[in-house]
């Protein structure tokens, strides 16, 4: 399916890809895995062509459809289902082409391709894509305009998912997603029929949804099988492997080296001094393994402080007078909490955050805080309230006024900001170093509250993991919002369920949560499956009675053009009899010995006659020909 063949690609000077080489077989699901700025986004961009490598090739099956999520968000009046609909090309060019043919046999050929496509139940398949990454019925007719840009870009992936690509590249696809979207798109792509390449961090879509591993390391490629804890378990194994080989090579050559350089002058011993120096000369050296420095994520730990931190009771708070999104609060945070936030986007998860860290008022109710509480918040768009020309120095520096340089310094430090990169600006740094900026400035008052809304989105693996150890190693309180099953099993040991406009505490796990998440969204399909059979068998009776009528109909057009055909032999035959005859009667030799008047009468019938006779045949042949074509 795709043959990637010794690629070379460099960015700004940089080269990223270095004699890249790899096949995916067809019908493989694959993720693409590496740090940060390894090139995956790139080598993406040069399998869909919208970049040309320096040498190397990239190659697909000719006859291949290639996809990709644009990373602009769709916009404009047309409704959800609609723009997902759009996706299928075929089936729009053929819906089309239905309501304006008039070739009979032309619409035949439309009606049995729409079948063969599906193109009756598509309204039901795409309405549950887009209900498995959250829109509901009701949503899914709405425009695009009334959504904000991470809805819209859910809706984009729902339309490549729908066009069902022979290779399906997806990059990043759970940025956008709550828990429940993720785990549905987890459980949709595995069992994608087609071919799937996910560059991805997210540890359990790489468990649960690809059979194979794609490591983009030091510019090269490297194909593995299995998941991604089978990936480590085999890298690890074989980095153990190379430094055990490099470790014995490294002897080796210092025994060696130490035999000639002890006998090479010694005449009995010189022979096979030199035949150890030619060895040495031919030895091809076991690279030694260097491992990569993960960058520290550290949190200062908080001054003690006596529970509870945060008590909210009998509240209610919303952002307009009277239209509550929270009601009937009773909630409590102290010092040692660790929470995770379950369900939907839009159920209300943000919002209670936000009466947490008091930056939302109650409507009703209570909430008392400790009087010397601090609360960090992070959020994603937090993102965009940075300053693009200011460095991180200079962001740190406006909140610790009146503090040494160097203070500030090993505070970034803490969270991977070296000299360099503290005095890079912010429009320069990397989405995950962006990340890292902002966990640095959430805690930086050493909060009590540490409240993270969705902290992995921009995060390699290795630096979720970094995050999980500082999360666990962290002394305050923690409210965790994210699609990240790892991240929320390894760092909290309470779960709280917002929904139906309220929070209550959930008893199970994550796992429990992830069977009744995917229940509830299989019940959901099951009723979209249902309304499309009663929409597919709707289809084929009025297909039957469609097909009845188009039958009909083509055979009254068939017996039309075959009464044509008839009525054009019996004029081109009784036009032939009459030319027989009246070429008979010319051949009489008594029509010469009279005047000329009869002579020139039946001449001039004959030209008359044989004139008609040729523009009946090309009649004829004309019909004859309408005929056949409507035949084929």
């Amino acid at each position: 399916m795709l043959h990637i063949n010794n690629l070379y690609h460099r960015i700004a000077g940089r080269l990223l890809l270095e004699n890249a080489t790899a096949h995916i077989p067809a019908g493989s699901r694959v993720g693409l895995v590496g740090r940060n700025g390894t090139g995956k986004t790139t080598l993406l961009r040069l399998i869909l062509q919208d970049a040309e490598p320096e040498s190397g090739s990239v190659s697909v099956r000719s006859t291949a459809k290639v996809a990709a999520v644009s990373q602009e968000a769709p916009s404009g009046k047309q409704s959800l289902l609609d723009f997902v609909l759009a996706a299928d090309v075929e089936r729009a060019k053929l819906l089309e082409e239905a309501e304006t043919a008039t070739d009979p046999g032309r619409i035949a050929y439309v009606h049995e391709r729409l079948s063969d496509i599906g193109a009756h139940s598509a309204p039901a398949r795409a309405g549950a894509i887009l209900s498995g990454l959250g829109f509901d019925a009701a949503t899914q007719l709405n425009s695009l305009s009334e959504f904000s840009g991470g809805w819209r870009m859910r809706v984009a992936l729902a339309a490549i998912l729908f066009s069902e690509p022979d290779l399906l590249l997806l990059d990043e696809p759970t940025n956008h997603l709550d828990l429940e979207a993720a785990l549905w798109l987890e459980n949709y792509l595995k069992s994608y029929e087609h071919t799937v390449l996910i560059v991805s961090h997210d540890r359990d879509l790489l468990n649960g949804s690809v059979n194979r591993i794609l490591h983009l390391h030091d510019g090269r490629l490297t194909l593995y099988t299995g998941g991604y804890d089978e990936f480590e378990r085999l890298r690890r194994e074989q980095l153990n492997i190379q430094s055990k080989m490099h470790a014995r090579q490294q002897a080796q050559m210092r025994h060696m080296e130490a035999f000639v350089e002890r006998f090479r002058y010694k005449a009995s011993k010189a022979r096979q001094a030199q035949s150890r120096l030619k060895a040495l000369e031919k030895m091809q050296p076991i690279a030694a393994v260097m491992e990569d420095n993960v960058t520290e994520i550290n949190f200062p730990n908080p001054e003690g402080a006596s529970p509870p931190l945060i008590q909210i009771e009998d509240a209610s708070a919303g952002y307009e007078p009277g239209v509550p999104v929270l009601s009937n609060l009773n909630l409590r945070m102290d010092p040692d909490d660790r929470i995770a936030l379950l369900g939907a986007n839009g159920n209300g998860k943000s919002t209670l955050a936000r009466i947490l860290a008091g930056r939302l008022k109650l409507e009703t109710g209570s909430r008392r805080a400790h009087r010397k509480l601090e609360v960090g918040f992070f959020a994603q768009h937090q993102l965009e309230e940075l300053t693009p020309g200011q460095s991180a120095l200079g962001h740190l520096m406006d909140m610790m006024e009146g503090q040494p340089e160097s203070k500030v310094r090993a505070r970034l430090g803490s969270f991977g900001f070296g000299f360099e990169k503290a005095d890079t600006p912010v429009e320069k740094l990397s989405g995950g170093e962006k990340a890292r900026l902002l966990l640095a400035l959430a805690s930086f008052k050493a909060p009590h509250i540490l409240i993270l809304d969705e902290p992995t989105n921009h995060l390699d693996v290795d630096s979720r993991e970094a995050l999980i150890q500082a999360i666990n190693a962290y002394d305050g309180a923690v409210l965790l919002i994210s699609h990240d099953r790892h991240l929320i099993e390894t760092c909290v040991d309470r779960l709280w369920l917002v929904e139906d406009g309220t929070v209550k505490t959930w008893d199970g796990d994550v796992e429990d949560y992830r069977k009744a998440a995917l229940s509830a969204r299989g019940a959901g399909r099951a009723k979209q499956e249902a309304r499309e059979e009663r929409s597919v068998e709707k289809h084929h009776r009025g297909s039957r009675k469609d097909a009845r009528r188009e039958a009909a109909a083509a055979r009254q057009a068939l017996s039309g053009l075959r009464k044509d055909v008839q009525k054009a032999e019996k004029r081109v035959q009784d036009l032939l009899k009459e030319s027989q005859k009246l070429e008979n009667a010319l051949a009489d030799p008594a029509l010469y010995d009279d005047d000329n008047t009869r002579l020139h009468q039946l001449t001039v019938k004959k030209g008359k006659t044989d004139k008609l006779k040729e523009e009946a045949e090309a009649l004829w042949l004309d019909a004859e020909e309408k005929l056949e074509q409507a035949q084929v």
